[in-house]
């Protein structure tokens, strides 16, 4: 009697514990009740594909926890928007969901100079089948292998790879690295100072100061450091003695001095 007891005690305990729902099922509960629970449960499942699919995208420069977050809200939107009724698989939908917010990502937050979004979109196509072909060849695909593999001519390829440069910009302190200077960077190699910059300031600079002097020392003074005459042969022109010519640049250069702070 206690066994029989026992037996049915056993089974009651097992039919009160649900029986494991599939995706299929889940789906189509979080499809009709929008039960957070289901919801969390389902992302849970299916995280897993977006891991890989994040993975996919990888690169050096880009944080793996980032890319991961991205595609992970990816997954969350293609749990939300996913309808059972229309009898397709969730993979089969998610999949393109995840992948377009990643692109998104990369389209949107990590350009440094933007192309056109058409571009982007082609940029970041040859970028993931390269690194496809470079891990299924053993080398760096050429231009036509990455052509025929996405149905696009050399140009067009060409030109994405050259977008895809505009994704990172580099310092121009960063050291270039080759060659015997070691100490060059990349801004030496795109043009050096120029005198003449200083040299036009400072003429802006005392042709604002000349206004502060009159006709006759603005003469003396030109004659002086602009034609260097001397002394003697400024005076025979200005009319003037060759100390009153002397007294004159005296005073001009106090006057050009005490009016350079207002300058």
């Amino acid at each position: 009697m206690t066994s029989v007891t026992t037996t049915t005690r056993s089974a009651s305990r097992e039919a009160a514990i649900p029986a494991p729902r599939t995706d299929a099922q889940l789906l189509a509960a979080y499809a009709e009740t929008r039960d957070p629970h289901l919801r969390e449960a389902l992302v849970e499942r299916f995280l897993p594909l977006a891991r890989s699919i994040a993975k996919r995208y990888r690169k050096a420069e880009e944080p793996f926890d980032d890319l991961l977050q991205v595609a992970s809200l990816g997954l969350l939107k293609a749990v939300d928007r996913f309808d059972p009724a229309r009898g397709i698989a969730f993979s089969s939908f998610a999949v393109p969901t995840i992948v377009g917010e990643l692109r998104r990502h990369f389209r949107d937050r990590c350009w440094s100079v933007r192309p056109p979004r058409e571009l982007q979109e082609r940029a970041l196509e040859v970028d993931k089948y390269r690194t496809e072909l470079t891990s299924r060849l053993g080398r760096s695909p050429s231009v036509r292998e990455i052509g025929q593999a996405l149905e696009l001519a050399d140009e067009q390829v060409l030109e994405a790879l050259q977008a895809q440069q505009g994704m990172r910009a580099a310092s121009l302190d960063a050291p270039r690295g080759n060659g015997d200077d070691q100490d060059a960077t990349l801004a030496d190699a795109h043009g050096i100072l120029d005198p003449e910059l200083m040299r036009a300031e400072h003429r802006a600079t005392i042709s604002r100061l000349f206004e502060r002097l009159d006709e006759r020392e603005r003469r003396v003074l030109r004659l002086r450091f602009q034609e260097d005459m001397t002394q003697e042969q400024i005076g025979k022109i200005v009319g003037v003695s060759q100390m009153q010519v002397s007294r004159i640049i005296r005073g001009a250069i106090a006057k050009l001095s005490a009016a350079r702070g207002d300058v």
